[in-house]
């Protein structure tokens, strides 16, 4: 494992990870073909600006039975970003980047791409007192090959990354960590700030369904009727159905940290397997615990609902 020279000590590592209490610089590292969570949660980034001053947005890998390969899984989510932004009238130009298109082939040996190149860019840009914030909700393996290729950025990062279970879930293996094993390896040995939104055990919870999307979001506006017709989409029976919004907990731990309870840990070891081993002289992270569902979904609807006052082409005639 490569060895890394953050010049944060223990006390300041843990002053970055107390949860910001105010507006703060980000960018957003997504999957977004890959389910259709990640289309909320770009677009509760983008209507968050009161916390968020979201500065990029770049396409993460995956590979499942919705790609062919990850590069191709890369391609559809850089497409499906292209498509939110066409669809708010935000311009992609100098917005929007694609990814790594395949994941880290061990934990020193980063990848190239233009997402890579631009997180480096703009983590120099920030400083330890005023970081960028990274939103990590697929494989991290842009987030990864930029620390790797540039170490000393870690001083000017926080990371918030949607990967892996709670340490108690009975099963270790979680989609976000399995895309590039090596690639959360490097997260958490670096000592990169780091916040883990678990997957199982804490975001899916935040689950939904057709018929209360159908009240609360249906015919307010474009994007709206484009998200509930996504979700409609994914399943061919919606009785008794619901389904996880998973990514929308990394934009609120962002949004609210009071909705997203969280505390320090020692960072786990991630083992070849998937699961976590334990070591008490580790660095910290912060780990959330659980999500207030109910005041997560009402401020992201209540913003859905209306975002067509902050993107008037969303608007129906």
């Amino acid at each position: 494992m490569k060895n890394f020279s953050s010049k944060l000590s223990a006390s300041q590592q843990a002053e970055r990870l107390l949860p910001p209490q105010r507006r703060v610089k980000a960018v957003l590292d997504t999957d977004a073909y890959n389910e259709i969570d990640d289309q909320f949660a770009i677009l509760y980034a983008m209507l968050s600006p009161e916390k968020i001053d979201l500065q990029a947005i770049y396409a993460a890998l995956f590979y499942n039975g919705r790609s062919s390969s990850p590069a191709d899984g890369m391609e559809k989510s850089y497409q499906e970003i292209l498509k939110i932004c066409g669809l708010t009238g935000r311009d992609p130009e100098g917005f929007v980047f694609r990814g790594c298109r395949a994941p880290l082939e061990g934990p020193e040996l980063p990848q190239e791409s233009e997402a890579v190149n631009d997180l480096i860019r703009k983590a120099r840009q920030a400083s330890p007192d005023d970081p960028l914030y990274v939103i990590g909700i697929g494989a991290c393996t842009n987030i990864a090959s930029a620390i790797l290729k540039c170490p000393e950025i870690i001083e000017n990062l926080v990371v918030v990354w949607l990967g892996g279970n709670t340490r108690d879930w009975v099963y270790p293996s979680e989609f976000n960590l399995s895309q590039d094993l090596a690639g959360g390896q490097v997260l958490f040995d670096c000592g990169v700030p780091l916040v883990q939104i678990p997957a199982f055990g804490v975001t899916n919870f935040l689950i939904t369904t057709v018929p209360e999307l159908e009240a609360c979001l249906a015919g307010k506006n474009k994007i709206c009727d484009y998200l509930v017709d996504n979700v409609k989409a994914y399943s061919n029976d919606h009785f008794a159905w619901s389904k996880a919004i998973w990514d929308v907990g990394a934009v609120a731990y962002l949004v609210n940290s009071g909705w997203t309870p969280s505390s320090l840990i020692h960072a786990p070891v991630v083992v070849s397997d998937h699961s976590y081993a334990f070591d008490e002289r580790r660095h910290f992270i912060r780990s959330v615990q659980r999500m207030d569902r109910d005041a997560i979904f009402r401020d992201l609807f209540t913003k859905l609902g209306s975002c067509h006052e902050r993107f008037p082409q969303t608007a129906k005639k």
